[in-house]
């Protein structure tokens, strides 16, 4: 619209001439107005709404140490985060959306002590160490009867609404970071420490129901309540081999050998009773399981599912599998499958005694003797029939001796610690062909652990009175600090005599060795203070510590910082996939001042700060500054170089790099100063004291500013003949 209009003004007031002008200005205005790049969005759920638990779950008692998927017993929706960052010139907008979600998971319905590792998908969530792999708020309710209301529940459902779930143990998680989920809430699980040592099945028992249980001392790493108390006794008694009895006081558990009562055996032809006889029958070998497999939970294997299996030898081909809701390492399982095996092995032989009255104080469950057969005997079955008391006994058998086992490999998530954010900020020279209209500020960024990957940035450009989001860091840098700076040495020779020490970040970041070829190709090229330089040799002193020797100084027009780095002067490896540059504008002589927002990281961090010299805009300074007598003067010259154009190329002049070509000259003597321009790599000096010394400067004019100074120190003129 502005195009049409305008061309059509302009040609009523200045003709063609004036048509062409206002349809160039119209078009502009279009552009920036009408056809300007729409803003680009990302990916965006429709439905902000997160899955729960369904009413009636059963929340299981937990003992020991154990890993458990919890119930959500609350949550908010999703809550989406826009941001919106530019593109560059020219370039569109883009509005990039993120996630959060804010939950409570139900653990336990008796108090524990702690929560340990968190998974999410399978992956680690929360490390050994408690750090978080995502950034989110966590809060443990141990369930103790006096523990207190969440505040964010009871900020958000109202303090009179909110329950405090007392004697119930859950976590809190508040605004967990979703992107890494598919912006989903995840599949939990957790490392619930609910007991500090491991305890035995008759504890676990006695809590579960009112019994005495001292006789199961099966040791179990962890346990997992079932829905009933049946079955939860039930798989007790699979895992210590015990039994329900009547100990005179009430219902008890126990198991193996002990005390035990001496029966009379009548024998197939004697009398127990009157009219009645004993009998014994062994079933066939077939009627046993052959094959017994245990399923357990193995914490050697971050808490997955493991069999362990015992075998008998002779006939049968039937498999039995008993699935516990335990804890258990791999040996312990294959004696629990042995003994589960060998149990069910002896019960083939059963005896059957006919008493009389005094027999009826027997209760189903007690342990016997049989007067003349070896062993003790357990009454499984009781019976009173016409006045004659009958007891089936099974034998008790003892635990055999079980072989060690193996749990088998896992493959385990990652727990690499993140640690806290590494930046280095600093102005890039520039590094290939293009050429910057603006500062090209980049920054470099690591972590003090390994398991860092990026972080969130801020940066301002006004001293920190406002604040400007930069997206994410790039891929973790190789970064670190000067120990020994190498000290002075020439850029236009291999300096094989100076070393340079440095200590990295973390002991898992590494540097390799690069031969001249490599070198040549742009290897092994860092950031070492302000200068930037190659190294040939990486050597391993230690722990994070490295000697570099081999090197080529001052690269990229950075000679004047050779010999100025210091202890404690940032060292950073260039590599393209590292460094992000900010989008901010700036001007040279000024600062810029970082923050970093990772998962570990302070709210209180103090932020870095970068100068801009203008290394990126400025031509580097000419070199090979000479003078030479010419007439009644003095011919100085030099060469000129580019911040485009590196690469050494015979019979070409490197590209100018500028809008034109022309040089400052600056001659000081005592307080006499003069200045000359010249748009040639040289000048001739004339009419000029020729009885002094001069000190010459020369700078070349680039687009953004002046070069950094060539020097020469000129002698009296009188000198030259």
């Amino acid at each position: 619209m502005a195009t049409m209009v305008l061309t059509v003004a302009g040609g009523l007031i200045g003709g063609p001439f004036g048509a062409q002008l206002g349809g160039l200005i119209g078009g502009a205005i279009d552009r920036q107005l009408l056809f300007k790049p729409a803003t680009r969005e990302g990916a965006r759920l429709a439905d902000l709404r997160v899955q729960t638990s369904s009413y009636g779950t059963a929340i299981p008692q937990l003992f020991g140490t154990i890993r458990v998927a919890g119930c959500v017993i609350w949550a908010t929706d999703l809550v989406e985060h826009r941001a919106t960052q530019s593109g560059g010139k020219g370039q569109p907008f883009t509005t990039s959306y993120s996630y959060t979600a804010s939950f409570a998971v139900a653990l336990s319905s008796r108090p524990i002590v702690q929560v340990g590792r968190i998974w999410a998908d399978g992956q680690l969530l929360r490390g050994a160490a408690g750090d978080f792999k995502v950034r989110t708020g966590f809060r443990l309710h141990d369930g103790s009867e006096d523990q207190a209301v969440d505040p964010l529940i009871a900020a958000i459902e109202g303090a009179e609404r909110a329950p405090a779930h007392r004697g119930l143990a859950y976590a809190v998680f508040e605004d967990l970071e979703l992107a890494s989920f598919g912006n989903r809430l995840p599949q939990l699980s957790f490392e619930v420490i609910a007991d500090p040592a491991p305890v035995s099945a008759g504890s676990i028992a006695a809590r579960v129901a009112p019994l005495a249980a001292g006789g199961l001392t099966t040791v179990l790493h962890g346990f997992s309540t079932q829905d009933s108390v049946r079955t939860t006794l039930d798989a007790l008694c699979t895992a210590s081999g015990g039994w329900l009895c009547d100990d005179g006081d009430g219902l008890a558990l126990v198991s193996g050998a002990g005390t035990a009562r001496m029966l009379p055996d009548g024998g197939a032809a004697g009398e127990g009773v009157r009219g009645a006889r004993d009998s014994r029958s062994v079933a066939a070998p077939d009627s046993t399981p052959r094959r017994l497999s245990v399923g357990y939970y193995d914490p050697a294997r971050d808490y997955q599912a493991g069999v362990q299996q015992a075998r008998r030898p002779g006939e049968g081909g039937r498999e039995t599998r008993v699935d516990l809701p335990a804890v258990l390492d791999a040996d312990a399982a294959k004696a629990m499958a042995a003994d589960a095996l060998a149990r069910a092995d002896r019960v083939r032989e059963r005896r059957t005694l006919t008493l009389g009255w005094d027999a009826l104080a027997v209760a189903p469950g007690a342990r016997i003797t049989i007067e003349g057969v070896p062993g003790q005997w357990r009454v499984d079955r009781w019976a009173l029939e016409k006045m004659v008391v009958k007891l089936e006994c099974v034998p008790i058998a003892d635990a055999p001796a079980a072989g060690p086992a193996s749990a088998g490999r896992a493959v385990a998530a990652p727990d690499s610690v993140r640690g806290r954010t590494v930046l280095a900020p600093f102005e890039l020279p520039p590094l290939d062909d293009d050429l910057a209209a603006v500062p090209r500020v980049v920054v470099a960024a690591a972590g003090t652990g390994s398991g860092w990957r990026r972080a969130a940035l801020l940066a301002s450009n006004d001293g920190g009175t406002t604040w400007h989001a930069q997206g994410e860091t790039a891929y973790p840098a190789v970064l670190g600090t000067v120990r020994m700076p190498p000290g002075t040495g020439r850029a236009a020779l291999a300096d094989h005599a100076s070393i340079a020490e440095v200590e990295l970040a973390h002991p898992a970041m590494l540097l390799l060795s690069a031969d001249e070829a490599a070198r040549g190709a742009g290897a092994n090229l860092a950031m070492l203070g302000e200068e930037l330089l190659q190294f040939g040799v990486a050597e391993p002193l230690g722990g994070t510590r490295w000697r570099l020797s081999q090197l080529w100084r001052g690269r990229r027009g950075t000679e004047s910082a050779i010999g100025t780095a210091q202890p404690g002067d940032r060292f950073v490896l260039l590599e393209r996939a590292a460094l992000k540059t900010l989008d901010l504008s700036t001007s040279l002589g000024s600062t810029i001042a970082l923050l970093a927002q990772g998962v570990d990281d302070p709210v209180d961090a103090a932020p870095v700060v970068a100068a801009v010299g203008g290394i990126s805009l400025l031509p580097p300074s000419p070199v090979h500054l000479s003078a030479t007598p010419e007439g009644d003067g003095t011919r100085l010259s030099w060469v000129r170089r580019s911040r485009i154009g590196w690469d050494w190329r015979d019979g070409v002049d490197a590209p100018l790099g500028e809008e034109s070509e022309q040089y400052q000259i600056d001659l000081e003597r005592g307080s006499e100063r003069r200045t000359l321009r010249s748009d040639e790599p040289s000048v001739l000096l004339s009419g000029v004291d020729r009885h002094l010394p001069w000190r010459v400067r020369v700078r070349q004019v680039g687009t953004h500013g002046l070069s950094p100074a060539a020097e020469l120190l000129l002698p009296a003129l009188g000198d030259h003949r």
